[in-house]
């Protein structure tokens, strides 16, 4: 036994890769991406709430080099969420491919693939759309039973035990105790309560978000991903497209850096459905201004705390309320919210009482 300490405890450990890494070896997703792949761009909302009544692609079309221009009318209108979340799913299925309504400034317009950069971005200019401007909720604090409702539609999916209402744009709600908290917090000599606002967080990884996309030998969507969660993004990219997760297969290159921001398949659906429909090898990777305006942050939260203690300084009673702002949509919603309770009051004991409550609204 002291020989094993001698060798392993407070001893260096040389990683197995260490020397790939150093001499560039390791393998990214672009890497992996081959000459004449169509290249895919996004056309985005300039709006933070709107309709659209009309868009013509016709004359984007004519652009030289211009493989095909896709809009909401031209792809699977599934609602699925971008979480890589386990079973049972708890972020409700309230996004489209693309959808006929956008909900915040750069929601995807039109899927456009070509030959190169240039021709692309040429007809992302030409593609003609005519809103119909609507009114958005840009505060969290005015969401929560606004006449305003971000998601009207229909086919909205929410998942059980999680307290969802799209009618009330709440994404989840849930409310724990233990203990008469308000009794407790009466009887101690010193009380806390304070408001706190947490700003949204973007996670700046090295490499952003990138999606290679073609079809292999099996006549299976091979889905090359800078994600954390390959088998997830099956899920996710079969439910999107509407086929079968034995169509899809992912690969995970080595990732240039994720911190969570890659638990959502943020870009891999747009890549993907314009080689299901064309069969075509397509490739996708965002700008660090996409990055940031179509990424996956730590959500923006308001946290109202109220902590009681005796004249010693021991805690006797805890009250956490959070509202969370999950966006324009429910990724990650459920849970991200439910960590500012757990990671925090785990660190603490021997309350007498505690309540920890959430609501996750929609902007």
């Amino acid at each position: 036994m002291d020989k094993m300490k001698h060798r392993y405890v407070g001893q260096p450990i040389i990683k197995k890769d260490a020397k790939a890494l150093l001499s560039g070896k390791p393998v990214y997703t672009d890497d992996l991406v081959p000459e004449n792949t169509l290249t895919v761009k996004l056309k985005r909302s300039p709006h933070a709430f709107a309709k659209i009544k009309s868009i013509d692609v016709s004359k984007a079309m004519l652009v030289p080099g211009i493989e095909t221009v896709l809009t909401y009318k031209d792809v699977p209108q599934n609602r699925f969420t971008l979480a890589g979340q386990t079973f049972p799913e708890p972020s409700p299925y309230d996004r489209l491919i693309l959808d006929e309504y956008v909900r915040f400034v750069g929601d995807p317009v039109a899927i456009i693939a070509g030959k190169d950069e240039d021709c692309c971005l040429k007809a992302m200019k030409l593609v003609k759309v005519e809103y119909e401007v609507l009114e958005p909720i840009l505060d969290l604090k005015q969401s929560l039973d606004n006449p305003i409702l971000i998601h009207p539609e229909e086919n909205y999916v929410a998942h059980d035990g999680q307290g969802t209402d799209q009618k009330r744009n709440l994404c989840a709600s849930h409310d724990e105790s233990e203990g008469d908290v308000e009794s407790v917090l009466a009887s101690c000599e010193y009380i806390v309560d304070e408001h706190y606002r947490i700003k949204a967080v973007n996670q700046a990884m090295m490499e952003p978000f990138t999606a290679y996309t073609s079809m292999d030998l099996y006549g299976r969507l091979l889905v090359q991903s800078a994600t954390q969660i390959p088998f997830h993004v099956r899920r996710i990219v079969s439910h999107a497209l509407n086929i079968s997760k034995s169509q899809v297969r992912v690969v995970k290159p080595r990732i240039g850096g994720g911190f969570g921001a890659k638990q959502t398949a943020v870009c891999e659906v747009y890549p993907a459905i314009v080689t299901y429909l064309t069969g075509k090898p397509a490739h996708l990777t965002y700008t660090r201004e996409e990055c940031f305006i179509s990424g996956s942050p730590r959500h923006e939260m308001e946290v109202h705390i109220r902590i009681g203690a005796d004249k010693t300084g021991k805690f006797k009673a805890v009250d956490l309320y959070t509202l969370s702002n999950t966006g324009a949509y429910g990724e990650h919603g459920p849970t991200t919210v439910a960590l500012s309770g757990t990671k925090s009051l785990s660190m603490y004991y021997g309350f007498e009482a505690h309540r920890f409550a959430y609501d996750v609204v929609y902007t």
